[in-house]
């Protein structure tokens, strides 16, 4: 018998035919939701037919020996002209590889076109017990173009991988996994029921309650319209998050759609988010998948856990960089998720904040999802990009949001006023004679140089990433505490707390920067809508040239929205929002797609698609920082330990991110020349001076010259 896998404890043997028609199988169930079944179900005979070499069943059998098992079914995917299949059987474990050499990082033997090469031992036997039909339809639609390959290619890969390791750990575990299952039609129910009592107590008010409800009841009408791509633009206070999902449900249902995919540029508001869908449908039905979620500790995976590795579940809550840098991956262990974006409802919170160097094609991913695998997007947000341009207009179906012109002048919590420049000592100086500020400045140092200079004093707090995680959970609790206490509280902080961050403060500085986020920033003023809308100012401002701390990232914004604002009275109107939008778009032009990720595909030919090479390039957060543990908690000092006995996992690195603040490597290397850092690896390193870092201000990294290097 030719074995596919063998139990841990050596008393199972899963026979190989048994393994690839079960894999078969998963793989064609998880394609036929784009239509490409017979593809799947190809993918899955092939794909471990090198198993069938005499040479590998010594190995499985206990012989230490090194066997490619891979390249024999991407062999015969070649020669039946299976061209995209051969890319998926070749990276089913090493990931998807480059057709040709293009240079970087992956090697010239790793690509597709090495491996189709190489020689490899006998596995004809798989013919006397598999069958393999060649795919009847087509791979895909004629009139679909070379990007349109790749993503398919991706797809169909994702079907392969995650029905491989689905069929063996099932084997392996000797029982399949089991996901909470729930339909659509049960978590439209919880919500119905989570909203009737205050739909039917705002239908008998004039209120803002009122205005809320008609956008949640357009949303839920909005839910029975065609697939496409809809934009839900509701001002700071309006209810998206409900509403959003009241749409994304009813949509579902509609359309037999499969789960909600919620993607939002920040873990802060994840948090948020994810805890008001929990709320609503059930904790088992909502999956928050990103860097700072930690699962309890159990001898048998969590639920959650598994799901976390194939977004099997009904509601998950994702980061833009974890759902785009996925769909532009390689790598088995991220692409494994893709295929359950089919078929799915695609929420973007906060739209304004897609990558503006990777927004091509993030909105090309977008558009193909919508036109070929039964996606349905949204783009929701107080401050809507003009992304229109950008998509075919037979994919959009329009806004959600009722009369969105009045409901932002109903909603209006604020004034915003633009201030003549002023120095340090003028900003410190009407800071200090508010009860309840916030100020919002570009960059970390200016932040602790304003909080330096306000001095220590009762109800003043600092905002920034020098503070690790937890750290700025703790102080988000206390600064909360205070507002709805009305006691003084005076926060200067970086942008991480513009969007969609809950946050309410008589009176907001916003240092000058893209329109966008100034309007973001004004959302934390008057939240809650307690005070009149003119006695709740937004103040713009800059500093005096000679004291400002230029940030070139956010140079180009701040000059456009200048422009923007010396045009329209009222900065933050929608007329002005747009004409923002379609200024910065002109402006950055080919930087909306920096490393060329489209160009690249589209002129790819199908035996040269540059995937690894493309996924080492996609990266939205850049690999330039560096990790420093903060052991002033007991539980960050376990942590420490479990690293320095040599634990590795993700989990654990997840853990570990909750109490560590990433820095440039510029800035890392000070630290480490003056002695303040030990390397416990080459992810991780330790703060040996705890005195560096600060309840106030988190951790200090100016390293004066010298500084720790004599003992």
């Amino acid at each position: 018998m030719y074995l596919g896998h063998i139990s841990d404890d050596g008393l199972r043997e899963q026979p190989l035919s048994e393994h690839l028609c079960q894999t078969a199988d998963l793989t064609r169930q998880f394609a036929d939701v784009f239509d490409a079944g017979d593809w799947g179900n190809f993918c899955g005979l092939l794909h471990d037919i090198g198993k069938y070499s005499e040479v590998f069943q010594q190995r499985i059998r206990g012989k230490n020996i090194r066997v490619d098992h891979s390249a024999a079914g991407a062999k015969e995917a070649q020669k039946s002209g299976a061209f995209f299949a051969a890319y998926c059987i070749a990276g089913h474990h090493a990931g998807l590889p480059d057709g040709m050499y293009v240079g970087g990082s992956a090697s010239e033997e790793s690509t597709l076109d090495s491996r189709l090469r190489r020689q490899v031992l006998d596995y004809q036997a798989y013919k006397k017990e598999i069958r393999v039909p060649h795919p009847a339809s087509p791979a895909i639609k004629a009139d679909r173009g070379r990007f349109c390959i790749s993503f398919f290619i991706r797809m169909l890969y994702s079907c392969l991988v995650d029905a491989d390791y689905l069929d063996t750990e099932a084997f392996m575990k000797d029982r399949k996994r089991e996901l909470p299952d729930v339909s659509m039609t049960e978590l439209r129910k919880r919500l119905d029921d989570y909203v009737k009592p205050w739909v039917e107590k705002a239908a008998e008010e004039r209120s803002l309650n009122r205005r809320r409800t008609d956008i949640l009841k357009a949303c839920i009408r909005g839910g029975s319209g065609g697939q496409g791509i809809y934009h839900l633009t509701v001002p700071t206070g309006g209810g998206k998050t409900v509403s959003s999902m009241a749409f994304a449900l009813n949509h579902a249902v509609e359309h037999g759609l499969r789960r909600i995919i919620y993607v939002i540029p920040y873990t802060s508001i994840i948090e948020q988010n994810a805890d008001v869908f929990r709320n609503i449908l059930g904790d088992e039905y909502v999956l928050e998948d990103h860097s700072n979620v930690e699962y309890p500790d159990k001898e048998e995976l969590d639920p959650k856990q598994l799901a976390a590795e194939n977004w099997d579940m009904p509601v998950v809550v994702t980061t833009n960089v974890q759902f785009f840098e996925s769909l532009f991956a390689s790598r088995s262990s991220k692409c494994r998720k893709l295929h359950n974006i089919a078929g799915s409802v695609l929420i973007f919170d906060e739209a304004q904040m897609l990558p503006n160097d990777y927004l091509k094609p993030c909105l090309q991913a977008i558009s193909e999802l919508v036109l070929n695998y039964r996606c349905t997007a949204v783009l929701c947000t107080a401050t809507q990009p003009s992304l229109q341009p950008f998509f075919s207009s037979k994919l959009l179906r329009g806004e959600l949001c009722p009369d969105v012109e009045e409901q932002y002048e109903a909603f209006r919590r604020t004034v915003l006023v633009k201030e003549e420049a002023v120095t340090e000592e003028e900003l410190v100086r009407r800071l200090e004679v508010e009860s309840q500020v916030l100020c919002i400045l570009n960059t970390r140092e200016q932040v602790r140089e304003i909080h330096e200079k306000m001095g220590k004093r009762e109800g003043l707090f600092h905002l920034s990433t020098y503070m690790y995680p937890e750290h700025r959970r703790e102080v988000l609790t206390k600064i909360r505490e205070r507002l709805k206490t009305q006691e003084v509280c005076r926060v200067i902080a970086t942008s991480l707390v513009e969007a969609g961050v809950d946050l309410d403060f008589q009176t907001v500085y916003r240092e000058a920067a893209g329109l966008d986020s100034v309007i973001q920033a004004a959302g934390r003023c008057n939240r809650e809508g307690r005070r009149a809308a003119d006695a709740s100012r937004t103040h713009v401002f800059q500093f005096i040239q000679e004291e400002r701390h230029r940030n070139l990232s956010v140079w180009q914004e701040e000059k456009i929205a200048e422009e923007v604002m010396a045009i329209y009275e009222k900065m933050d109107s929608l007329e002005a929002i747009h004409e923002y939008f379609d200024r910065l778009h002109d402006v950055k032009g080919d930087s909306l797609d920096k490393k060329k990720i489209l160009q690249r595909l589209n002129e790819a030919k199908a035996a040269a698609i540059p995937f690894r090479t493309i996924a080492d390039d996609f990266k939205i957060i850049k690999d330039d920082t560096r990790s420093i543990l903060i052991t002033r908690e007991p539980e960050a000092r376990e942590l420490e330990e479990r690293l320095r006995r040599g634990e590795r996992s993700r989990k654990l690195m997840r853990a570990v991110g909750r109490y560590s603040v990433n820095v440039y490597e510029n800035t890392y290397d000070d630290l480490r020349r003056a002695r303040l850092l030990e390397e416990i690896d080459e992810r991780i390193a330790v703060l040996t001076d705890v005195d560096r870092y600060s309840d106030e201000t988190g951790l200090n990294v100016n390293v004066s010259f010298g500084e720790g290097l004599f003992p």
